[in-house]
């Protein structure tokens, strides 16, 4: 699993971000008057009275089927936090290009600048007829458990936000390849998060509902447990009900210590090699901080780790594209548990071997992905079509 690690640089990029990197397109080209009359009046006005007798034909008639919201205030981006909307917009446009390079998904970038979750949840909400889904990105914890549990309540279109299960999709599937590589099994599994904010949380939860033994959260004060009041919020309460079966106390380095696998969701170089010595014998590390790791992969491996990847290769933009592709393709109402287990088995049955997920640019493992979420959301009821 060895990799270049030259970085890419700033002349290059800025070159490649100069006057942004997506814009909407017509899939018509207008060629005549006569043309004129049938894409807007008076023809158009057929295709309106159709959709006004039955809403559903939106879909057949309109780009909403294939159209995404990706929707940020800008208070968790990437690694550098709070920088606002507008500093977030380079991020929201590459989502954007993911989306429709790989899986042919037009995507909008949605700004909402406030931190009030009740005015992101109506903005959102009040726009939300022009999408077939509704992507969150890069909100901040406990805000966006919030703003995403109400927009499911209140929308009839999927509402994801990728931070939580995307990044719990890929964890998956980089851990059932890494359970075939290392013989272990799922129910016996012990795991350390360090990062219990919206990816910790969400991955742990996804983790648990899949069938692993236990998951224990830790964040900046240690393990999240039962009873702990210090840096604690109903979020970390809530999931501390679902974790840490032994109620486990103490730092990091104390909490990984005979753990069978580490997953980091945090920060640069808070693990090292003799934290992973410590672990279970062949422990699976996914260290996935950006832009630099809780420990370099290389380093996890010499230190006795059986498998161990970065956020580089284990990223969200593996699970995402496929996701809502087979969202839309099934016009559902939402993605449930199934749906997101569905593309975790995809992609890891996906991985050539000795890998823990495949290569992201084939454009192949996102159509494989979307199928089994389409397949996985009419066979759960949720699916329009």
């Amino acid at each position: 699993m060895k990799r270049s690690r030259a970085e890419p640089q700033l002349d290059d990029i800025l070159r490649l971000h100069r006057g942004g990197k997506t814009r909407m397109v017509s899939r018509i080209e207008l060629t005549s008057v006569e043309q004129l009359r049938q894409i807007y009046t008076p023809g158009v006005a057929q295709v309106s009275k159709i959709i006004e007798a039955d809403p559903e034909r939106l879909y057949d008639y309109t780009s909403v089927g294939d159209t995404v919201a990706v929707v940020t205030n800008g208070t968790a981006v990437l690694g550098l936090g709070d920088v606002g909307v507008r500093a977030a917009m380079p991020v929201m446009e590459g989502k954007c290009v993911i989306l429709m390079e790989m899986v042919d998904i037009a995507a909008v970038p949605l700004l909402v600048e406030s931190h009030d979750p009740s005015r992101i949840i109506e903005t959102v909400a009040a726009v939300a007829a022009t999408f077939g889904a509704i992507l969150l990105e890069d909100i901040a914890a406990p805000v966006c458990f919030r703003v995403e549990d109400e927009l499911k309540e209140r929308l009839d279109v999927p509402v994801f936000h990728d931070d939580q299960h995307g990044t719990a999709v890929v964890v998956l599937a980089a851990l059932i390849s890494a359970l075939k590589i290392s013989g272990k099994k799922a129910e016996g599994l012990r795991i350390a998060i360090n990062g219990a904010g919206a990816a910790g949380s969400a991955v742990a939860r996804f983790l648990l509902n899949y069938g692993v033994g236990d998951v224990v959260l830790c964040d900046r004060a240690g393990a999240v447990h039962r009873g702990r009041t210090e840096r604690m919020n109903p979020a970390k309460e809530s999931v501390a009900e679902v974790t840490n079966k032994r109620n486990e106390r103490g730092s990091l380095a104390d909490v990984m210590r005979g753990k069978d696998c580490f997953i980091g969701l945090s920060a640069a170089g808070v693990v090292s090699q003799e934290m992973v010595r410590s672990m279970a014998p062949e422990p699976i590390v996914f260290a996935m901080a950006n832009p630099v790791p809780e420990i370099w992969p290389h380093e996890a491996i010499e230190a006795g780790a059986v498998a161990a990847e970065d956020g580089r290769h284990i990223n969200n933009a593996l699970g995402f594209p496929g996701i809502f592709r087979g969202a839309l393709d099934a016009r559902a109402h939402r993605i449930n548990e199934e749906m997101k287990t569905a593309a975790a088995s995809a992609l890891a049955a996906l991985a050539p071997e000795g890998e823990l997920v495949p290569d992201f640019m084939d454009r192949g493992v996102h159509r494989a992905v979307a199928d089994a979420v389409a397949e996985a959301a009419r066979q759960t009821g949720v699916a329009r079509a």
